[in-house]
């Protein structure tokens, strides 16, 4: 029935109808396709939606129907994602096999860790394949970054590597990645295992109080291992776990065979958190002021000549000569080096890094601080409070020296321009700021562009400068040569390329007429293959690897300088920077002071090169302070070298 003066019902459905018929192409033969195409598109989710569903139900039944099967999917997850993580690190499984034969309690203990961290997963995501899958993600990527991180430089994966997470595409660039079919095959395993979990649908009913407190128990459990010393020592004793400390990398690696994979890195987690850096005991300003108050050598006062001061950090650069006997190796790729060396002081430097991590050179020689002062971290930018930093750059700046930063890569890399931007540098130069022309060799930038640079900022700068450069090119990857598996073979042609391009940035500085000193060292020994490299050869280890720490060093100056006052020992490299500012004539302060009467009484201080050696309390309170405490060794300094912010 219809009523005048209102809406017909009928006819608005009717009205409804015939618009949604229009909209879809329906009503009519041979519709728009544009219309066509969006009903087909409606009826594909519909289908999808309906497959879901019904994969979903067909799921639920299989909770119930096959509760033996998924019972044994869980319950041996943790055993079967421990064996995958292992066995990734192995070329075969025989080498697993012996392993599990010889340390079962090894083995059993990655187990309980497995089982502790994916029963907090279980809880907390209910359904199995959920916690199976993101386990498998988080063991599986850990197994990969520390296959390929030891078969590019013979280093273990250690949790403060993840620090360098963001720098993920600078490291490939000079990792060894190798797809193998074993890797392939272990990934797949997993994947298998996890889609298996899907598919039969574990799961556990409890009630969300009694999850949370299950998963709340399993996860202190676990962080008590990780965390607790007390618990650490017992849980890793009961299960044999290698505890014993590791002065240096290659006792690392023994440490890592003793206790697999996954043992090694929660273990020394666990070092780690242990070993962090804490404030020295009675530290305080009357502390500090106790130790600078000493009276300063006059006769070091400021000179009339103002040298320009060159460090030149050079990456990976090493001598191998003293091992030639046993490599059987006969070079001449050291050849420049020596002629530029015979005009200068050459002597030896104690580096606190072997194959990696630049910047714990890179820190000593900016700081004139020992890397052992702050427990030897990898990183020790990452302990720095984020303020003006009293480095030996100021010093220079507060003598009316320009100062530079040159790094022939990215800025980014160990976050570099935004750490360093507090040194104290008026410039600082990365790979993409050079203003010479740029070549490459090898896989960045030559050496020889690197010297180029500096000498256009020597000329282009009014005042005396200090420069420091960490140059790139002798990094790894050395593979680029004429053979690429013969890696120690380019790395000795590379070195012998960087003589060259040092001996003509002499010869250039010698037709300057200004004075310049030129420190030169590497940083460290360099990266090669974890396995069947010249270390192996050598028969390298723990005990004796003592000499890998020692780094040849020169100076060198275009003009006449007395050399009778430098230490003839071995010095540690943190040292070096004092040395040179003695042979630059720049006055001493009371810091200044104290430090360079330290390197007289103590010329190594050294955790991988004598761990014996007793901690010294001045060294550790000076570097604390400087670097996390209050800096009242080096606030005044900082008060003339940074410029005054205006309101």
């Amino acid at each position: 029935m219809c009523y005048i003066g209102t809406v017909n019902p009928c006819r608005h459905t009717e009205n409804r109808q015939r618009q949604k018929d229009d909209f879809f192409g329906g009503g009519s033969p041979g519709g728009d396709p544009m219309n066509e195409g969006l009903i087909e598109m409606q009826n594909f989710w519909n289908r999808l939606r309906s497959g879901i569903t019904a994969l979903n139900q067909r799921r639920d039944r299989n909770t119930e129907r096959y509760a033996v099967t998924n019972f044994l999917l869980t319950a041996l997850f943790p055993l079967f994602i421990v064996c995958m993580a292992e066995l990734n690190q192995d070329k075969y499984p025989s080498k697993f096999i012996l392993f599990c034969a010889e340390r079962p309690s090894v083995m059993i203990f990655n187990v309980l860790i497995a089982a502790l961290i994916f029963g907090v997963l279980l809880l907390l995501f209910k359904r199995g394949w959920r916690a199976m899958a993101v386990q498998s993600f988080v063991y599986m990527l850990l197994s990969v970054i520390e296959l390929f991180k030891f078969g590019t430089n013979g280093n273990h994966l250690l949790l403060s590597d993840m620090k360098l997470a963001n720098s993920i595409k600078s490291i490939s660039s000079f990792a060894y990645i190798q797809i193998t079919p074993q890797l392939i095959t272990y990934l797949l395993l997993v994947a298998a295992y996890v889609g298996a979990a899907f598919w039969f649908n574990p799961r556990q009913r409890m009630k969300l109080s009694r999850r949370l407190i299950s998963a709340g128990a399993c996860l202190a459990t676990f962080a008590a291992i990780v965390a607790v010393p007390g618990v650490s020592s017992t849980v890793y004793g009961l299960f044999d776990v290698d505890t014993s400390e590791a002065d240096n990398t290659f006792q690392l690696n023994e440490k890592f065979d003793n206790n697999s994979f996954l043992a090694f890195f929660v273990q020394t987690t666990s070092e780690g958190l242990a070993n962090r850096l804490r404030e020295p005991e009675g530290y305080d300003e009357d502390a500090i002021q106790t130790m600078l108050n000493v009276d300063v050598d006059s006769t070091a006062q400021e000179g009339k000549v103002q040298p320009n001061v060159i460090v030149v950090m050079s990456e990976a650069f090493a001598d191998f000569r003293p091992f030639a006997k046993e490599l059987g190796i006969q070079t001449n790729a050291y050849r420049q080096f020596d002629a530029v060396a015979a005009e200068g002081w050459k002597g030896t430097a104690v580096v606190p890094t072997f194959a990696s991590f630049t910047v714990r050179t890179e820190f000593e020689l900016m700081f004139g601080l020992p890397v052992r002062s702050l427990n030897d971290p990898n990183m020790p930018q990452q302990l720095m409070e984020d303020r003006p930093q009293p480095t030996l750059a100021r010093y220079y700046k507060e003598n009316g020296y320009s100062t530079a930063y040159v790094h022939p890569f990215l800025s980014t890399f160990y976050n570099r321009e935004e750490v360093y931007s507090n040194f104290g540098f008026d410039t600082m130069v990365f790979e993409d700021d050079f203003t010479v022309d740029v070549n490459y060799y090898g896989a960045y930038i030559d050496d020889a562009t690197v010297f180029n640079q500096i000498l256009q900022l020597v000329q282009d700068t009014d005042q005396p400068l200090y420069l420091h450069t960490t140059t790139m090119q002798n990094h790894q990857p050395y593979d680029k040569g004429k053979d690429p598996e013969a890696e120690f073979d380019n790395y000795l042609t590379w070195i012998s390329r960087t003589g060259d391009s040092l001996r003509a940035f002499t010869n250039a500085l010698k037709k300057l007429d200004e004075p310049t000193i030129v420190l030169f060292v590497g940083d460290h020994f360099p990266s090669l293959k974890g396995e069947d490299s010249v270390y192996d050869a050598l028969g390298m280890n723990g005990d004796n690897c003592r000499v890998l720490y020692e780094q040849s060093y020169f100076i060198w100056s275009n003009y006449q300088l007395d050399y009778s006052a430098v230490p003839d020992t071995e010095l540690s490299a943190f040292y070096l920077p004092y040395v040179v500012m003695d042979l630059a004539q720049l006055p001493r302060d009371s810091y200044l002071q104290r430090m360079h009467d330290k390197m007289q009484t103590l010329p190594v201080y050294a955790t991988n090169y004598d761990p014996e050696a007793p901690r010294d309390s001045m060294l550790d309170m000076l570097t604390y302070d400087r670097i996390c405490g209050e800096d009242l060794s080096g606030a005044e300094l900082i008060e003339k070298t940074e410029p005054e912010i205006e309101d």
